[in-house]
This record gives structure tokens, sequence and C-alpha cells, in this order.
């Protein structure tokens, strides 16, 4: 194997001549028989199972522990445990009771909790550069740089995000019809009972909200959407971007090769330190783009709940229950 070779293959290690490539799904047909099977899927079904399994050991350290323990036995033992109930316990106490309130937060927490961890496996899974580790190790030793059978992003496939999107079109709408019924989701759509019932004169704008509202019933999921999509896509793309620098220095057909060498080194690692602070920035946005997919999705369903009557019938309950009290010491 020539020295040019190893190198040529180091460097798609480092980039691609397209930097879109690395955000781009691969079949399995480009380099096994397996062809209904992508890259994506590979890496979004091991993704889901490493977020069961670190749940799954992070509950068993959160959960109350024997008796012998006493007092500490309520505490999250080991740092995971300690981790992910400060995440859930800050998730659910300030964004998500603050607008769901107490019983549907209850109710939709274990759905929102699932969107956002896995939504956060997908995304730090596509941070470990395991596709440029499999291109290395193609071009090394099968002959083919673009050889890749797991790793890149999930959630930067337009596929993967659609289908969150459409789950989360779906509870919304049960969400809804519970909520409202069928005859209070439809009056919603047009504006309300107070609109429709309301002066006949206002009804002319009743088909003007009503197509409004049925377009934002797509819209709102859509926006979930692309907005995790593009920024997975854009984060990913100008890191390639930056390193491909490198690539772009190299000149093949250069008479001094070790100049060569060793102006793509120089240009590679000014990059990559660039590359490297981008690198922290995607860590943060893949957790804000989990926490973002998440928290909309909580307030679009709060959007179709009874607010006004769930707080009425709280103050009502409060009173009535203070009321039996003050009755209860007179006797």
């Amino acid at each position: 194997m020539s020295l040019d070779t190893i190198f040529n293959s180091s460097l798609s290690f480092l980039a691609s001549t397209n930097p879109i490539e690395h955000v781009l799904d691969k079949k399995f047909s480009e380099v096994g028989s397996l062809g209904w099977v992508s890259m994506h899927l590979v890496t979004l079904l091991t993704g889901a199972i490493l977020a069961i399994l670190f749940l799954s050991l992070a509950a068993n350290a959160i959960a109350v522990g024997p008796a012998s323990m006493g007092n500490r036995r309520y505490l999250a033992r080991g740092r995971l445990g300690q981790l992910v109930e400060t995440i859930i316990v800050g998730l659910r106490d300030s964004m998500l009771v603050p607008i769901l309130g107490e019983a549907q937060t209850r109710r939709y927490l274990p759905f929102l909790l699932s969107l956002f961890f896995f939504i956060l496996s997908m995304n730090l899974l596509g941070l470990i550069p395991i596709v440029d580790l499999q291109h290395l190790i193609g071009g090394w030793f099968f002959g083919n740089e673009h050889w890749a059978v797991i790793g890149g992003t999930p959630t930067s496939n337009i596929a993967v995000n659609a289908a969150l999107a459409t789950v989360v079109f779906v509870v919304i709408q049960i969400h809804s019809l519970r909520e409202l019924g069928l005859k209070g989701w439809f009056e919603h759509l047009c504006g309300g009972h107070e609109l429709v019932a309301g002066p006949k004169g206002l009804l002319l704008v009743v088909p003007i909200i009503l197509v409004v509202e049925l377009l934002g019933l797509i819209i709102k999921p859509a926006a979930l959407c692309i907005r995790l999509f593009a920024n997975m896509v854009g984060g990913h793309t100008l890191m390639a971007t930056l390193l491909g620098f490198g690539a772009m220095a190299y000149n093949p057909e250069a008479t001094n090769k070790a100049l060569n060498y060793g102006l793509v080194g120089g240009v590679s690692l000014l990059a990559g330190g660039f590359a490297i602070a981008i690198t922290f920035l995607e860590l943060f946005v893949a957790f804000l783009q989990a926490f973002i997919f998440m928290f909309l999705t909580a307030v679009f369903i709060s959007q179709m709940s009874h607010h006004d009557e769930e707080h009425a019938h709280d103050e009502s309950h409060d009173h009535d229950h203070s009321h039996g009290h003050a009755a209860a010491h007179a006797h």
C-alpha cells in the first residue's frame, strides 16, 4: 500500500470532498447485500437500545432501596442515577408542570421524557465519528473509502423526524378529542365556543379561522420535524466543511510531497481546532434540540386542554376542603 493511498484514506477519515456526505444516509446495497437496511436505521435501533439500557440502569439506581440502607435508600445511587434524576425533576417541575399542570404532567410525562431521551441519544450518537472511522478502515482494508454500516445522526434524516412528528400529531389529536370531545374539538378549530355561539355577523370569519387552524394542525408537528432536521444537518455540515479544508489543501500532483503533506497537516490542525470548538457547541445543540422538541410538544398539548376549568375545579376543591375543615372544627 503506497503512502499516497494511506494519506488519501486518512483524509477521508477527516473529511469528504462533499461535506453533506457526512449527514446522508447510506443503503446497505452500497456495502453489502441487505439493500433494504440503511445506516441510519441501524444507528437508530442501536441508539434506542442504548437509551433503554442506560435509563433502566438509572431507574434501578433511583428506585427506593431496601430498609437496611436507612434514609439513604431514598437517594439516587451512582452518578448516572443522580444525573438522570436531576434532569427529570428539572424538566418536570420547572418546565412541564407550569405548562400542563399537575394532572396532565403525570399523564404525559412518560411520553414526553421518552421523546427527550430518544432524540438526545440520536443526537449524541451523531457526534461520535463512527462513519469516519469506518471510512478509514474501509479505505485501508477493503479499498472502499465509503464503506459504513452504522453511524451518522438519525435525526438529520427527514424521514426519522417526520415519523416522530407524526407520533406527536396523533398524540395531540387523541388528547384533544379526549379533553374537548368531538364537538369541542371542532369548535376550537372554528375559533372557540364564544365565537361560534356569538353574534351571527362574526360567523363570517369562522371559515377563515377554520382553514388557519386546520393548517396549524399540520404546521405545528411539521415545524418540529424541520427544526430538528435543519439544526442537525447544519451543525454536522459545518464541522465537515471545516475539516474539509485539509483535503482541499492536498495536491496529489505536487512535486514536493513533504511540503504538500506539511501544508495539509497545518491547515488540518488549524481547521480541526475550530471544529473542536464547534463540537462543544453541537453538544449543547444536541441537548437543546431534544428539549425543544419535547417542550413544544407539551405546549401543543396544553393548547388543547381545559386549563380554566381545571383551575376553577382546583380552587373549588380547595374552598370546599377548607370549608369542611372549618365545619369540622366548629363541631
